[in-house]
């Protein structure tokens, strides 16, 4: 039996750093990695919303219970609209990527493919899992991969033996996943992606607008002191202003051609699984 979670998410995640590049149309998980111990921060949030800066619902469903030296599913589930398309590095209409991270207590860990179940291996199909890092086996990491082919990723874990580690107790453990649908909006270098929305720098009026490097717009806005302001856009986004229009300072002067996708949860979801000897169940839980 399982049960579902639905968790609650805040805004804001790394760069995982974790899930985007700036050569690239998706994310990438490697930023997170090479930045932060941990997806996870003191508040909840996973690092991606450093970089993925709104928010959407994600789901998970996990055993309530489990035995020692058994495999066992944890599903994520990464829904949105497949209909909507996001905007590409390079300014084209493209399909959205998707990601998931799953926080295992100690010992738990990704289940050999020797031990997968043929539904497994088939649920799995086109799915890579990478470990967070060399000394955290318990945390791993998917995508990105397409989202219109797995809006539902499954993660074949297994559960320790405490028979053969005695640092292994039964009790309740908590769990923690995040998921990622889209580009970010910011780099991990600050700068912002082509996937957000640009406001104007100051108020005034736009004075030129002249064509930037591979396919940017520069947006020169004069104030009323005669001073000049540049706004460099990348290709992608659609003007909404044009030479002459006047401005307020934060007015939104470019959006994205589409309807902007920059989802990512900013929180981490968390449940418990209760970890048992099939028999009584020992309490001496491991925070």
């Amino acid at each position: 039996m399982r049960r579902l979670l639905s968790p609650l998410l805040a805004a804001l995640i790394v760069g995982v750093s974790v899930f985007t590049a700036p050569a690239a149309s998706w994310a990438y998980p490697f930023w997170a990695q090479q930045n932060y111990d941990s997806p996870r921060e003191a508040t909840g949030k996973i690092v991606c919303a450093n970089c993925h800066l709104a928010k959407k619902l994600t789901q998970a469903e996990v055993p309530q219970s489990v035995l020692p030296d058994s495999v066992f599913k944890a599903v994520v589930k990464i829904p949105y609209d497949t209909s909507v398309p996001e905007i590409g590095a390079d300014g084209s209409d493209v399909p959205l990527q998707v990601g998931a991270v799953v926080m295992l207590p100690d010992g738990f860990s990704l289940a050999p493919q020797d031990r997968w179940t043929d539904d497994i291996k088939e649920e799995t199909e086109g799915v890579y899992f990478t470990q967070y890092s060399d000394d955290q086996p318990n945390v791993i990491l998917v995508g990105p991969i397409p989202g219109d082919q797995h809006q539902e990723i499954v993660f074949p874990i297994l559960s320790p033996d405490p028979a053969s580690d005695s640092n292994i107790h039964f009790g309740k453990y908590s769990i923690h996943v995040g998921g990622n649908r889209g580009r970010g909006q910011v780099y991990p270098t600050g700068e912002k992606s082509n996937n957000t929305v640009f406001t104007a720098p100051g108020a005034g009026r736009i004075s030129a607008i002249e064509a930037g490097d591979n396919g940017a717009s520069v947006v020169t806005i004069t104030a009323a002191d005669g001073s000049e302001a540049n706004e460099t856009i990348p290709v992608g986004p659609q003007l909404l202003v044009a030479v002459g229009g006047e401005v307020d300072k934060l007015t939104t002067v470019f959006v994205m051609a589409t309807v902007v996708t920059r989802t990512i949860v900013s929180l981490m979801m968390r449940w418990f699984l209760l970890f048992y000897d099939g028999d009584k169940l020992t309490r001496n839980p491991v925070a």
